[in-house]
């Protein structure tokens, strides 16, 4: 509470006093938006649609488009409504769904990526046993394990930034950003969140290192398919899978691993662009160009 009594909303960026600048803003997102909106949708559609799509990868590839969905939904809306509305304002408690929202399908992202590397390596090196330890019913507990865990590291995340009193309420970001908010505790480094992250961080690498591990060992096993079509046919359902995770690690290095800035700048604009709103784009586009069962059912639809 004292918390909402010394900072009743937040201040976003203003990326221009220009009001042409700013409806240029709002065109720029609506159309991402709209173009993530239509490409995730698609990928929601076809799996749910279509019976030849009714297996666990693609059960998986669904959750995962809805958490892209989650992601842009939570950031880009508000952004552009300031843009038109010529506003810059956020509230208190706006900014705290944004902060929980966001973080929760961010972790529940790399929590399914994760399960999709996992899903793969028994689907190529120990097919005999896929539909037994990859059976509907394990599927699902796994999908409501990743959205609760997303949602607990949402919880722990949003309980460290407003843990402390805040000296300003100038975000330099489009959206309530975690580490734009930690600039403006009054008492510096929160060790409340600075502890959460590199547990967090640490989860992340494990997910990640077990990942490139997981696909080691499956183009170690591919190799081993005595056909070419064989192989292609594995390659076909990996490559996709393993460019989405490519994509995500490299948005996020490149908007975090670079000399820190106090202050606003376009390329602290941009980074966070391109870690955050890029790969909800990319995703399903990525999966519908390697993937052809993908792209069949969206032809069909197309003709639909």
């Amino acid at each position: 509470m004292d918390n909402q009594t010394a900072i009743p909303y937040f201040l976003l960026l203003e990326l221009s006093k220009n009001r042409h600048l700013q409806l240029l803003h709002f065109f720029f997102f609506f159309v991402l938006y709209l173009a993530t909106l239509t490409t995730n949708l698609l990928i929601i559609t076809a799996v749910a649609f279509d019976h030849q799509l009714h297996s666990p990868m693609y059960f998986f590839l669904m959750n995962l488009a809805l958490q892209d969905l989650g992601i842009v939904s939570v950031t880009m809306p508000k952004s552009m409504i300031n843009s038109l509305m010529d506003t810059r304002h956020i509230s208190y408690f706006g900014c705290v769904a944004q902060v929980f929202l966001f973080l929760s399908f961010e972790a529940s992202d790399v929590s399914i990526l994760t399960v999709m590397a996992y899903d793969r390596y028994v689907a190529i090196c120990n097919p005999l046993h896929y539909e037994m330890v990859m059976n509907w019913k394990t599927c699902i507990e796994i999908i409501i394990l990743v959205w609760v865990a997303g949602v607990f590291c949402g919880i722990l995340h949003t309980i460290g930034t407003f843990s402390v009193l805040f000296c300003s309420n100038v975000v330099n970001q489009f959206f309530c950003e975690i580490p734009q908010l930690i600039k403006l505790s009054c008492s510096g480094f929160n060790l409340v969140e600075i502890g959460i992250v590199v547990a967090n961080i640490t989860a992340a690498l494990g997910c990640f290192s077990f990942i490139f591990i997981s696909y080691g060992v499956i183009f170690k096993a591919v190799l081993k398919i005595p056909s070419e079509q064989g192989r292609q046919k594995a390659l076909s359902t990996c490559i996709p899978h393993l460019i989405v995770v490519s994509v995500l690690i490299l948005s996020v290095c490149f908007a975090y691993l670079r000399p820190s800035s106090n202050t606003s700048s376009e390329l602290d604009f941009g980074s966070t662009v391109v870690y955050s709103l890029l790969p909800p784009l990319f995703n399903p586009i990525i999966y519908s160009m390697r993937n052809k069962n993908i792209k069949l059912i969206l032809y069909k639809l197309w003709r639909f």
